[in-house]
């Protein structure tokens, strides 16, 4: 065992340019990282990923502000996508070695009618909406409507995600979760959709209706046992924060932590660090996607960037010398972008030790499995993933 804890952070949404299939899913030309630093101009000052090395993966094409340093503090890439969609479940399976190989089940013009059906005679509401509409136009279009009839507000993305939003007011958090984890049901087999989302908001009129940190995911069941599985079978903790949980719909992670922003995440996997384990600490950082990629947010994307990486300073001011820190993403979100869905992108990749004295290039991996693969190398699992490790790579001081 070469590191004793290993950190995750997936940083939601952050892509690093088009991947070479985005041409697949009409994402040519999507470049979040790209379209954000270059709306910035060079005023978005991200210090803790430019040490890390984040510029280093952009050399051939330098993000405006963020450039290549000569000794970056981390082993640096970026990792192509194979799974067959671009979801957040798509990502985050993938890199725990379960690439989702079968399209999920997507309804670009609404649900069929037999479905919505259903919920209305489950619930006793009935369903308004029902087309792919933004979270946040959602409930500032049809939120008074619902708060007169008690209507379920229905809605869709480009994504495989049936989504139910709820004024809290009228139908509680428990009824809202209720009516979705049925839906979560009827909806594995026969329609195949990758996530049922509760979207729990408050307000007493459009001018005033905010979303809450309540919201939760009804995923999916992984079919197969990933690599969090794997790690806890041998005895080792597996830590989810945030909605990590939720991604996996609990299968493999012993101890799950919520959070309410991605500040409060890093607060969070802060905690983690000044405990003693041994074993994957696996933080999902959501805002980045849901507050500013999906909403077309430039300016609000690059703040929030830049408050992560505030945020990163202070873990590894609290990293360990046997410690492995891995930053990544699960797809991209260009704010930039045509629509207000996922782009299909590579992802960065870094790399992080307090026991490394520099890093360098780990080049272009094939899939995000190369990430689970590592990890199950370094506490010497067998690698039952179709990722390569790059655990070898990573040359701590010692190792010299």
């Amino acid at each position: 065992m070469r590191f004793k804890r290993v950190f995750t952070l997936v940083i939601d949404s952050v892509g690093i340019g088009a991947a070479k299939d985005a041409a697949k899913f009409d994402d040519e030309g999507s470049d979040t990282l790209g379209h954000i630093t270059s709306y910035w101009n060079g005023e978005l000052k991200l210090p803790n990923l430019t040490a890390l090395g984040l510029g280093n993966i952009r050399a051939d094409s330098p993000l405006t502000g963020v450039l290549p340093v000569e000794a970056p503090l981390a082993y640096y890439g970026k990792m192509q996508e194979i799974s067959a969609g671009k979801d957040s479940m798509d990502g985050h399976w993938e890199m725990m070695g379960l690439p989702v190989t079968e399209p999920l089940g997507f309804f670009p013009n609404g649900f069929p009618e037999p479905l919505i059906k259903a919920i209305e005679e489950f619930s006793g509401r009935k369903v308004i909406v029902n087309r792919p509409i933004s979270g946040t136009e959602v409930i500032a279009k049809y939120g008074e409507e619902q708060l007169e009839t008690g209507a379920l507000i229905v809605y869709t993305s480009g994504d495989s995600v049936l989504q139910i939003a709820a004024n809290t007011a009228i139908i509680s958090l428990d009824e809202l979760y209720r009516i979705c984890k049925y839906v979560r049901e009827i909806t594995i087999d026969e329609y195949h959709i990758g996530r049922i989302i509760a979207r729990p908001y408050v307000g007493k009129d459009k001018s005033e209706f905010k979303r809450t940190s309540d919201r939760h995911d009804f995923t999916l069941v992984p079919p197969k046992d990933t690599v969090l599985d794997m790690l806890g079978q041998a005895g080792f903790e597996v830590i989810g924060v945030g909605k990590t949980n939720d991604i996996f719909s609990g299968k493999g992670i012993a101890t799950r932590i919520h959070t309410e922003s991605n500040d409060d995440g890093m607060t969070k996997t802060i905690e983690v660090a000044q405990t003693d384990f041994t074993g994957l600490c696996f933080t999902n950082l959501v805002d980045f996607d849901a507050m500013y990629g999906h909403r077309r947010d430039l300016e609000g994307y690059g703040k929030a960037l830049a408050a992560f990486d505030e945020r990163l300073g202070e873990l590894l001011q609290n990293l360990q010398v046997n410690d492995l820190l891995l930053i990544t993403a699960d797809h991209g979100n260009d704010p930039g972008f045509k629509g207000t869905d996922h782009t299909r992108e590579y992802v960065p990749l870094l790399a992080y030790s307090p026991s490394f004295s520099k890093g360098s290039s780990l080049g272009i991996r094939e899939t995000y499995a190369d990430l689970g693969a590592t990890i199950l190398g370094n506490f010497e699992l067998p690698n039952k993933t179709d990722g390569k490790s790059f655990l070898t790579d990573l040359r701590r001081d010692q190792d010299e």
